[in-house]
This record gives structure tokens, C-alpha cells and sequence, in this order.
């Protein structure tokens, strides 16, 4: 069991996962109106893995579709596979069939990690500076999206790995211990800047994870925006 008052953070319960894919899409869509409303943009991170799949095709359905300025959004994202980017197992190629291209985003505004490439380690010093460039040194982010692995990681920050210790560059070389090994990721330091982060948990293999964020043991724990909001979107079986 997960009490809410022990995560940091605010932690919003709903009962199953496709109610907590409309009250993420919901909030999305007035964190996005706000920050349009106050800086003429709204700037996000987007998430892989299956979690954020219904959020999405909310988002893209014509009930959200409408209410939300898509010309205004800009997408990066948090993590990405070695693999090209139409493969199955691309969080862009996710991303793209069940929201980019269901929406109009000016595809000027969307930042995919080059994880196709062969030099991972040059292919992570460009898409920290593209991050800077758009967003700032450090990129401060509207939003940024993530889930939570089983094993308490998040992005592509896995257990042991060096990727959790890198505080020079706002992106790196992940190292998953599951196909694709090889990853791009977003830094703690790139998390850590954006105006908010959000976990999208779902399901009852997260238990122990969420366990070990309350305990600080696992990589997700270190998530804390330094000058910004943290969120939790659970549903029953994942708060236990």
C-alpha cells in the first residue's frame, strides 16, 4: 500500500486506468491553455511505454482536439530506444500514430531523440543542445510526462546504471536491462527544471516501485522539480 500523503508531490487517485487517461488529458489540456495564456506556448515532454497510449488518443479525439491550441504546442520527449524511428518499439513512433499525427502540431515544433543513430554519445550532446536552444539553459519545460518501471526507473534513469549520475548535460546514454539496451535519456537535471512533472502509473506491478520512491531507493525518487510541481495520476491498483 501507497498512502497519498507519503509521495511527494500531489497524487491524484482514480479508479481504473481509462480514468486516469481522461483526468491526465484533462489536466493536459488546461496546463496547456494556462501556459499559452502566459508565455505564447506550452512546451512538453512526452512519455513512452503503454501508460500514456489512451491519454493520447484523448487528446487526438475530437472532444479534446478542439479545446486545445495545437499550433502553440512543443514536443520533445523524455527517453528513446535504439531503434529507427518507425520501429514498433520507438516512443516517437508511439507517440506520432496515437497523437502527432492525429493533431495539428506544426512539425516544426517536435523534437525527437536521433536514437537511430550509431554515436549515441554525439546524438545525446545534440538533443541537449537543441533543448537548450528552444528551452533554455536549463530547458524549463511546461511539462514534463513519465512513467514508473516496475524496477523503480524512470525515463531511461535505470538502477545502476551511469546515467544516474550525470549532472553536466540535460541529455545522455541510458541503459535499459531489457530490449533495446541502448537508450537516450533526459537527465535529472533536465527533470528537475521543468515547471511540472508528471508519473503516470497504472497497474498492480507498480506497487513495490511506488514503495521505493516513499523509501527513496529507486531512481524515480529523485525526481523533485527544483522550482516547480510534481505529480502523481494513479490508479486503484497501482496505489495498492
Amino acid at each position: 500500500m501507497t498512502p497519498a500523503g507519503t509521495l511527494p508531490g500531489s497524487v491524484h487517485f482514480e479508479r481504473t486506468a481509462p480514468e486516469m487517461a481522461r483526468a491526465v488529458a484533462e489536466w493536459l489540456a488546461h496546463l496547456s491553455s494556462r501556459a499559452i495564456g502566459t508565455r505564447g506556448r506550452f512546451s512538453i515532454a512526452l512519455a513512452g511505454g503503454s501508460t500514456p497510449r489512451e491519454t493520447y488518443a484523448l487528446l487526438a479525439s475530437a472532444e479534446f482536439a478542439a479545446r486545445i491550441d495545437w499550433s502553440s504546442w512543443w514536443c520533445c520527449f523524455g527517453d528513446e530506444r535504439a531503434c529507427p524511428s518507425d520501429d514498433p518499439l520507438s516512443n516517437y513512433a508511439m507517440a506520432t500514430a496515437t497523437l502527432l499525427s492525429r493533431v495539428p502540431i506544426d512539425p516544426d515544433h517536435i523534437f525527437r531523440m536521433p536514437a537511430e543513430r550509431p554515436d549515441l554519445a554525439a546524438a545525446a550532446a545534440d538533443y541537449a543542445a537543441t533543448l537548450e536552444r528552444e528551452f533554455g539553459g536549463p530547458p524549463r519545460l511546461d511539462c514534463i510526462l513519465l512513467g514508473l518501471g516496475d524496477n523503480g526507473h524512470t525515463a531511461s534513469l535505470f538502477p545502476g546504471t551511469p546515467a544516474l549520475e550525470v549532472t553536466d548535460t540535460w541529455c545522455c546514454r541510458g541503459r535499459a536491462d531489457y530490449v533495446p539496451f541502448d537508450r537516450l535519456t533526459l537527465s535529472y537535471p533536465a527533470i528537475n527544471a521543468a515547471r511540472c512533472v508528471a508519473f503516470l502509473v497504472s497497474g498492480g506491478t507498480k506497487v513495490d516501485a511506488l514503495a521505493g520512491v516513499v523509501a527513496g531507493t529507486v531512481p524515480a525518487a529523485r525526481i523533485n522539480p527544483v522550482h516547480g510541481e510534481l505529480h502523481w495520476f494513479l490508479d486503484a491498483a497501482a496505489a495498492g
